[in-house]
């Protein structure tokens, strides 16, 4: 069987193991990259194609009849025509809960270097101002205690959760919004109703009509001055304008920022500026710890198994 791996080098950066890969798909095809204008024929011959974020779209499928399976590397399926691939007889798989601790690690690595000031004093460091002192410690920025403040979590599926525990163990208290547009559940909050009580937002939901541009600039003036938001799920949901206006002004204390809603981000975006304060701004790798990325292609390898032997393994479809 014939398969190709379009963005192979979005997942590995030489570092993983292919070999169960290579066992269920021998002779598959590893890009590193593949130019969107050059998907319909690098995936021309295939049955089986994997992709990350390349974008399979209805003429691709169509160009292709022999196509059988796309199988990603990531949860979200918005880069394949779902409803294309269904009419055209394509079965379509995702991954799920392969990341989770690296996106829970990384969302309180952001959370404790901006609650400690991490940056700052490492700056103050550098600058020479601890040497200069004549006291053992130099501490101008505020540092916060994690006991006893309030996390907010959108999205209380297996990242969220994972999140909870963590901040339970921080001793935080942990309250859950009900997401947008979507049934209230028993123990959970609307999100208008928290935003005054929290000091922590952290985001772990899907981006959908409901919940694109969720943090609002009417929402981010209804935080706490001090208050944290936290953002490893999908860049849209935030109005990152808003965002950027808020830290210039103060009206929030600090943000840690994975995703944007559009990546890599074009030259003057509004998070790019180098002037805004207490900003924590990484390019999406909250799920790309070596281990998760092993665990994405063994993952991708089971599902690719599964459907050979008439399986329905993490199908979408």
């Amino acid at each position: 069987m014939h398969a190709v791996f379009l963005d192979f080098g979005t997942v590995s950066s030489g570092d993983l193991d292919t070999s169960t890969l290579e066992r269920v798909l021998p002779g598959i095809v590893l890009h590193e990259r593949t130019a969107q204008a050059d998907v319909p024929a690098r995936i021309a011959g295939c049955e089986v194609a994997l992709a990350n974020k390349s974008v399979i779209d209805a003429a691709t499928i169509s160009a292709n009849p022999q196509l059988r399976l796309v199988a990603l590397t990531a949860t979200g399926v918005d880069n394949v025509d779902v409803a294309a691939a269904r009419a055209a007889g394509v079965a379509v798989c995702n991954l799920r809960d392969y990341c989770t601790d690296s996106v829970a690690q990384h969302a309180f690595a952001m959370l404790l270097a901006l609650t400690h000031r991490v940056a700052d004093y490492h700056a103050l460091v550098a600058g020479g101002r601890w040497q200069q002192a004549g006291q053992f410690s130099v501490f101008p920025y505020p540092i916060r205690e994690l006991r006893g403040r309030v996390l907010g979590i959108v999205g209380h599926g297996a990242l969220g959760s994972a999140v909870a525990g963590i901040a339970r163990a921080f001793g935080m208290q942990v309250e859950i919004a009900n997401r947008p547009c979507s049934v209230p559940q028993q123990g959970r909050r609307d999100l208008d109703e928290m935003l005054p009580e929290l000091d922590v937002l952290s985001l772990h939901c899907p981006l959908t009509p409901a919940t694109r541009g969720l943090v609002s600039r009417e929402r981010l003036a209804r935080m706490k001055a001090d208050a944290v938001l936290i953002n490893t799920a999908r860049g849209a949901l935030v109005d990152t304008r808003a965002l950027a206006d808020a830290l210039k002004s103060g009206r929030i204390g600090g943000a840690g920022i994975d995703v944007l809603e559009r990546e890599p981000p074009p030259p003057g975006h509004p998070l790019l500026d180098p002037s805004i304060p207490n900003l924590i701004l990484t390019p999406h790798v909250a799920w790309a710890a070596r281990e998760a990325r092993q665990r994405c292609l063994d993952e991708l390898a089971l599902n690719v198994e599964s459907f050979l032997s008439g399986g329905r393994r993490n199908r979408v479809d």
